[in-house]
């Protein structure tokens, strides 16, 4: 009879034991912890982050953070924290936290455009991943990998091509260099190829004279008569007299840093540099900018026709206007320049 007792005992203890753990399992597990309002809500965890810094995250999102601790815990979330960009929707349990932030890494959407160098363009990147612009410039400027991918560090900037993509958060330096060397790649397809062959420039020449055309002008329908002047004047032996070039020429001098070139002046036409087209015959050895796809495109697909000569158009903003002769472009330009002293724009 009293070992009965006990045994009865110890049944009962078990079952409230059971009872405790099966209510803490499902308080821990399976019932809602979310505290936000919203539908859903981020977190970024960095490659260096600890799971302090993720609690710090989550703390302000969950109801009971000290559930998750323990749930973390058992499930030795704590020792193996994944980085990246991860979402939490309302009404998540911890389990399902937990799930999300350990094997969900989803995307984000990186963007650039009008970076016009190596140095932009890693500042612009890394505001949207998780990697600092010294990391990502370091990865672009390697020696090895521009050699291997047949670019220099004139030529680099051409490999990014200005668009949004889909990228991880925590994306490597190198992930990321490799990433837009795939989209080059794949963005030279075998109608461009077979266009630039035609032509018979290479692909950075093709994109360092889309560079000058996309500095000429951002407007799209207007970008292929401009290339087919550019290309009327490669083929007959002129220089191309891109004022682009010299404003990218002049940047390069300590004297003319932190200023703003607003008119080119005869004084510019003198600058020693292999990117002044009035003094050097052919393309410079690099882009001066980075062109948008319009712009690869148009010299790609060039107007064809006869014209040698554009100047700025002072009744149509952004535009320009077109000549085949010297004095035809001769007096497009008087009435521009009348124009830049009318508004007293004199440098």
């Amino acid at each position: 009879m009293y070992i009965k007792k006990i045994l009865l005992a110890i049944v009962f203890i078990g079952l409230l034991i059971a009872a405790y753990f099966a209510y803490y399992v499902y308080g821990a597990m399976l019932t809602p912890n979310t505290a936000f309002n919203n539908e859903e809500a981020y977190i970024y965890i960095k490659p260096t982050d600890t799971y302090k810094d993720v609690r710090e995250q989550l703390e302000p999102l969950l109801l009971d953070i000290s559930k998750f601790d323990a749930l973390a815990k058992q499930k030795k979330y704590t020792a193996n924290v994944k980085s990246g960009k991860f979402i939490i929707k309302k009404g998540m349990t911890n389990n399902d936290i937990i799930n999300s932030i350990r094997s969900k890494n989803i995307p984000v959407k990186v963007s650039f455009n009008n970076q016009n160098s190596l140095e932009k363009l890693a500042g612009r990147v890394s505001q949207q991943i998780a990697v600092d612009s010294l990391s990502i410039l370091k990865a672009m400027k390697d020696k090895a990998f521009l050699k291997k991918s047949n670019f220099n560090e004139a030529t680099a900037l051409g490999m990014y091509l200005p668009n949004s993509y889909e990228l991880y958060w925590n994306l490597s330096p190198e992930g990321f260099r490799d990433r837009m060397l795939k989209e080059y790649n794949a963005f030279w397809n075998a109608s461009r190829l077979k266009k630039a062959k035609h032509l018979g420039y290479s692909k950075d020449e093709i994109i360092t004279l889309a560079s000058i055309v996309y500095e000429e002008s951002k407007q799209a329908t207007e970008q292929p008569r401009i290339a087919g002047v550019y290309i009327n004047r490669l083929k007959a032996g002129i220089p191309l007299q891109a004022d682009p070039t010299l404003k990218f020429a002049a940047y390069k001098q300590e004297k003319y840093k932190n200023t703003i070139i607003k008119r080119v002046l005869n004084i510019h036409k003198e600058i020693k540099s292999p990117y002044n087209t009035y003094k050097n015959a052919g393309l410079p050895p690099g882009l001066i900018a980075m062109p948008n796809i319009s712009a690869i495109d148009a010299v790609l697909n060039y107007e064809k026709h006869q014209y040698l000569y554009f100047a700025a158009d002072p009744k149509r903003f952004g535009y320009h206007r077109f000549a085949k002769t010297l004095a035809q472009h001769n007096s497009n330009a008087r009435k521009y320049h009348k124009y830049l002293n009318d508004q007293g724009i004199k440098k």
